[in-house]
């Protein structure tokens, strides 16, 4: 750094700062001079806390230090003012009602000298050492007041000495960072200083007095809300539904009779074939694809399912996996590569296959069984809504990988959009576009035990029954063949790529 470049910095100091600019002046110079971490304390800032950050704009550490002082300041109060026993002593409560109720049942039994007057008695015997252990546990944690409170005490005071450790790197980077972007935060702003402030407060007193002093307040635990907006709500959705049905239902049945053709032609080649015919294809299809040796492991893992009596399962879970993957993919690529090109309108459907992702499974189910009832169907809708997305998505980055100069060559001798789609870009995007095709399949046969659920056959039959009778080893048999399913396709779809 040259002179003028040394002083023009120092001159910028005081106001980025605002305040004590002589203090930062020198406090910068000492990191600045130094590539290793250099220590030095802020009183100011260890005493202010996540305030100092705050008015600073050092949100990314002010937010993780009001944690951290919360976190602190609740023990430290819940040690000295605190009632710890009172979730214990509630639990009394509860107990003493159940009690009461037994005693009666027994005084009851005795009365008409029922045979169930030792079954009353134990139950009370039960539930008086019940109350016996929980007011050992109210008497330990009475005790244990001191020991929480200066738990707090060292806590906060750690939290504060990292803070003014912190402070001065933290803000000397900020000013790096706003040398080059002016538009960062600098300085002192009140606007941001009150918010600060009032956030912290906020913060802190409502913690407090939330978990040092349970049920001062009744709308800090339950939030002020009215029945009445939840039914009106279930109401107005199955409105819609409803709605949509009526309107809607040769559309429904359209796409049920088209999925419904795809599964039963799979289901004649997979199930109702000779089983040498089906687990020869396999093989050979694996080997073309994998080698020897995966030929040989598909071979043994088909073996597997023919001796433990799962092939039949295997084979319509192939066939339900088979047309959802099928479809998925079908549709997944080309919406891939019409995306590929249209920002717009990938900016667009991406939000929808975010949505297709995070929705938990059990939650999409309820909408397609409203339209589609239950059955193969509608499980196979099920499992192209939740694994038809990474297709889409990683046919789109694929496309978007590919090097717009040697697109530019392949344009400058004169391609076509045909050819440049079927000879270039396909070709490079191919490792990316068979990824996705991977991941559909894998994601696809991940909702084999949740589609069982609403009607799906075959292997996730047999793993929701042992889930259901807790039966160990019909659960882990089956789901050994599950996963042996994943790694035949995994073989056939990858081959010698991986």
């Amino acid at each position: 750094m040259t002179d003028n470049a040394h002083e023009n910095r120092e001159e910028l100091i005081p106001p980025f700062v605002e305040t004590s600019g002589d203090y930062y002046q020198r406090q910068f110079e000492k990191i600045g001079s130094r590539a290793r971490f250099t220590w030095t304390f802020n009183w100011v800032a260890a005493l202010l806390g996540p305030v100092w950050f705050g008015m600073r704009g050092l949100w990314n550490w002010g937010l993780p230090f009001i944690i951290l002082e919360t976190f602190a300041v609740i023990q430290l109060a819940r040690g000295l003012f605190g009632d710890l026993g009172a979730e214990a002593r509630d639990r009394i409560a509860q107990i003493e009602g159940t009690l009461e109720f037994r005693h009666k049942q027994l005084a009851a039994a005795i009365e008409k000298q029922s045979d169930k007057v030792e079954v009353f008695e134990r139950a009370i015997q039960s539930l008086q050492n019940a109350i016996t252990d929980i007011n050992l546990e109210i008497v330990q944690a009475e005790a244990a007041a001191t020991t929480v409170a200066l738990f707090g005490l060292g806590m906060l005071l750690v939290v504060k000495l990292v803070e003014g450790v912190i402070a001065n790197p933290a803000l000397e980077k900020r000013f790096s960072q706003w040398l080059s972007d002016r538009t960062l935060t600098n300085g002192l702003s009140p606007l941001r200083t009150t918010i600060t402030v009032a956030f912290v407060i906020l913060i802190f007193t409502v913690s407090i007095i939330h978990f040092a002093f349970p049920g001062t307040l009744e709308w800090l635990a339950t939030f002020p809300t009215d029945r009445q907006i939840r039914l009106s709500g279930i109401a107005f959705v199955e409105r819609i539904f409803d709605a949509a049905r009526a309107g809607g239902g040769y559309l429904f049945d359209s796409i049920s009779y088209g999925i419904r053709v795809v599964l039963d032609g799979l289901e004649v080649l997979f199930v109702q074939s000779p089983w040498p015919v089906i687990a020869s294809f396999i093989i050979l299809l694996t080997w073309l694809s994998a080698g020897t040796k995966g030929a040989i492991a598909a071979a043994g893992f088909l073996l597997y399912m023919g001796l433990f009596g799962f092939w039949e399962k295997a084979m319509t879970t192939l066939a339900l996996l088979g047309t959802a993957a099928l479809l998925s993919i079908s549709l997944g690529i080309p919406l891939g590569l019409f995306s590929a090109r249209r920002p717009r309108f990938y900016a667009v459907i991406r939000p929808i296959m975010d949505f297709m992702q995070t929705m938990p499974s059990f939650v999409f189910m309820i909408p397609v069984i409203a339209f589609f009832s239950v059955g193969k169907p509608a499980a196979v809708i099920t499992t192209m809504i939740f694994g038809g997305t990474p297709v889409v998505r990683l046919t789109v980055l694929g496309m978007r990988g590919v090097p717009e100069s040697i697109r530019e060559a392949a344009i400058a001798y004169g391609a076509s959009k045909w050819f440049l789609l079927t000879k270039v870009d396909l070709p490079l995007a191919s490792p990316s576009i068979l990824a996705g095709v991977n991941q559909t399949i894998m994601l696809s046969l991940a909702m084999v035990v949740v589609a069982s659920l609403i009607g799906a056959k075959g292997l996730g039959e047999d793993v929701l029954e042992a889930l259901q009778y807790s039966s160990v080893g019909q659960g882990i048999l089956a789901g050994f063949a599950i996963l042996f399913c994943a790694m035949i396709l995994n073989q056939i779809v990858q081959g010698k790529r991986d």
